[in-house]
């Protein structure tokens, strides 16, 4: 690598930790080119040549985040028995739940207010989260199917708008089952989606104070749901 090459990569990989540092102390709303270049030393119109300004910033730091969250989420799931597909989900969504509530500013990035922002900016970035996070829980799911364990709609029960949209999310996620499979995913996901926000931005904090009572309830209908009750 060369001296220029090396400083590129260099001022790159200092931009993205300054724009993740401001995230996690001031929010999402505080990313901008400005704020970045201060904080390494440089000018505004120099970090233009690495990024498509902060839409483009704001991408790039959205796909550093989507991947050490993964890595977290597949590292919880990976230090189950791989054959205890119930501990696997388990433990995987409540690494979503801990690194969601301990990072409020990156969830926020990745699926509350700042990813509204971005894709007001024209960039529909979901994909990015859909394929890592949604492909890693996927993976258990691709076992409970081919095992004949999880119980999951036929295609033709499905309304065929919600079919055609469940279907793409399928292809995105990358796995090759069938299309009532991702259906329970997306069921899932959106109990769990629901949880998250609810213990990232306080809601109902006057009565649930603790939303780990919460989450234990709904784990419990969701892996009987995918034939994995679990064991207590």
């Amino acid at each position: 690598m060369s001296r220029r090459e090396r400083l590129r990569a260099e001022l790159e990989r200092d931009a993205l930790t300054a724009a993740r540092e401001l995230i996690a102390s001031q929010g999402a709303e505080a990313l901008s080119l400005s704020a970045v270049a201060r904080e390494v030393g440089v000018t505004p119109p120099a970090l233009y040549r690495y990024f498509e300004g902060k839409a483009g910033l704001t991408l790039a730091v959205y796909e550093a985040v989507t991947r050490d969250f993964v890595a977290i989420v597949a590292k919880a799931a990976g230090a189950r028995d791989p054959e205890d597909f119930g501990g696997q989900l388990y433990a995987a969504t409540r690494a979503v739940l801990d690194w969601s509530v301990a990072n409020p500013g990156e969830f926020d990035l990745l699926m509350g207010a700042g990813y509204a922002r971005l894709v007001a900016s024209g960039r529909h970035v979901d994909q990015v989260l859909v394929r890592e996070l949604g492909g890693l829980f996927g993976q258990t799911f691709m076992q409970l199917w081919r095992r004949g364990i999880l119980p999951h709609p036929s295609e033709e029960k499905l309304e065929p708008r919600l079919r055609a949209q469940v279907a793409a999310y399928q292809r995105l996620m990358g796995h090759d089952y069938p299309v009532g499979v991702a259906m329970v995913m997306i069921t899932c996901w959106r109990q769990i989606y629901g949880l998250l926000c609810m213990a990232v931005y306080g809601h109902l904090a006057s009565s649930f104070d603790d939303y780990l009572p919460l989450f234990e309830n709904m784990m419990d209908d969701l892996l009987a749901l995918c034939g994995v009750p679990r064991e207590r």
